[in-house]
């Protein structure tokens, strides 16, 4: 039986596998409203944020909703989420290091920085957000969705990225120094500039995509282009 190749046949790749997402698992009734603080453990409520600088470090939150929060600073360093929904936020700084997320989305809102150093989301999604500067820097990111997101810088240095999709979704500029990724899908994201183009390995890309950056991949593979 003669094989593909002696035919002229051409497999076509498998393309990425796609993120493992679902709503979070909200009840079907609160148990009435709380306020966020630090240390606190939070399970079936309406979340309340008051007062300029919010904080929940190294607490935990689960099957909870936050809506319509404006702050200056919410600060979740360390703290465990777990089936959490948050829209509307606008804060200057939501602070999310070293933490453990879990089915949590945050949509719509703007936020100035988001900085989730040393973060581990398993399947989070971000939706219709405005983020000036995206900070994951060593982030275990799994089974991840970035929709319909306005994003000036995105900065994921030595993060681990799998089965992470990007859908209509636009950025600036996008540090990915270090970056280990398997299915990572980067068909919906227009970005203007990769930091280090050889760290897409793993990623998946249009071809106009490919050709919009075909001078930084030659440039990354020694091969001068000039007019």
């Amino acid at each position: 039986m003669p094989s593909p190749r002696s035919t002229g046949e051409r497999r076509t790749p498998r393309g990425p596998h796609a993120p493992r997402v679902t709503a979070p698992d909200l009840p079907a009734r609160f148990d009435g409203d709380a306020d966020l603080a630090p240390r606190a453990d939070l399970i079936g409520v309406r979340l309340r944020a008051t007062g300029d600088v919010v904080s929940d470090a190294h607490g935990r939150i689960a099957e909870s909703r936050l809506d319509e929060a404006s702050v200056t600073r919410l600060d979740l360093t360390g703290a465990t989420l777990v089936d959490v929904a948050i829209t509307g936020v606008r804060a200057a700084e939501l602070v999310c290091r070293d933490g453990a997320w879990r089915s949590v989305e945050i949509a719509g809102g703007r936020i100035g920085t988001l900085d989730g150093l040393r973060a581990a989301w398993d399947a989070v999604v971000l939706r219709g957000l405005r983020i000036d500067y995206l900070s994951l820097p060593s982030a275990t990111i799994v089974d991840a969705l970035v929709v319909d997101c306005e994003i000036g810088t995105l900065d994921v240095p030595e993060a681990r990225l799998d089965r992470v999709r990007f859908e209509n979704t636009r950025v600036d500029e996008v540090d990915t120094r270090g970056v280990r990724a398997d299915d990572l899908d980067l068909r919906g994201l227009e970005a203007v500039s990769f930091t280090d183009v050889r760290a897409l390995s793993g990623a998946w890309l249009e071809p106009r995509q490919a050709e919009l950056h075909a001078v930084a991949f030659a440039e990354a593979l020694g091969i001068g282009v000039t007019g």
